[in-house]
């Protein structure tokens, strides 16, 4: 990985994270991250159709700017991300249905994440290479999970903790929330 791959991946794992920094799919980060079991996971799950949408996103970006059809990006993107969501659901439910289970309603989510769809949208605004798309999406995904992880381990050491009935469920959520991006805002200078 060179400097400048290495310079996306720290930026965009941590001092732009698409949760904490840039509060992309938050849906998942609310709903999935009440347990780990679930959270790395839906991490790992997403981070996968990250990266097989930011490599599609890269090759349709090249042959759409080629025929001069770059209207066509969003729909297409949209298209390549509710494949490879289809793709996920079919080898969970097929070799893991408890975790198919587990997850829910938020493992096709997946497809309205804007998350993912930001992947493939900042990549091509920032007219990033094949390597760098990958490094950007790998990062993005990490960071992901890395925010769902974060989350899932502290909402569950808080359920063995007394919390005030003023401040559980929702408000308790939204407040870790808020608590770790003020902690993220610390690497606003880390991956230039």
């Amino acid at each position: 990985m060179s400097g400048n791959e290495f310079q996306i991946f720290i930026n965009v794992l941590l001092a732009n994270n698409f949760v904490l920094a840039m509060f992309l799919g938050l849906c998942p980060f609310l709903g999935v991250s009440g347990r780990l079991d679930t959270a790395f996971p839906m991490g790992l799950a997403t981070t996968f159709v990250m990266v097989v949408a930011s490599l599609c996103a890269y090759g349709l970006n090249v042959l759409l700017t080629a025929m001069h059809l770059e209207f066509l990006r969003l729909i297409s993107y949209i298209v390549i991300i509710a494949s490879a969501v289809q793709l996920v659901e079919m080898v969970l439910k097929k070799y893991s249905p408890g975790l198919f289970r587990a997850l829910g309603i938020y493992l096709p989510l997946i497809t309205t994440n804007c998350a993912v769809l930001g992947v493939a949208l900042f990549q091509t605004s920032r007219e990033y290479s094949l390597t760098q798309s990958l490094t950007f999406s790998l990062g993005g995904g990490m960071g992901f999970t890395l925010a769902l992880v974060l989350m899932a381990s502290v909402r569950e050491r808080l359920k063995l903790s007394q919390v005030p009935g003023l401040v559980q469920g929702t408000a308790l959520s939204l407040m870790l929330g808020g608590i770790l991006s003020l902690s993220f805002m610390g690497f606003a200078g880390l991956g230039g």
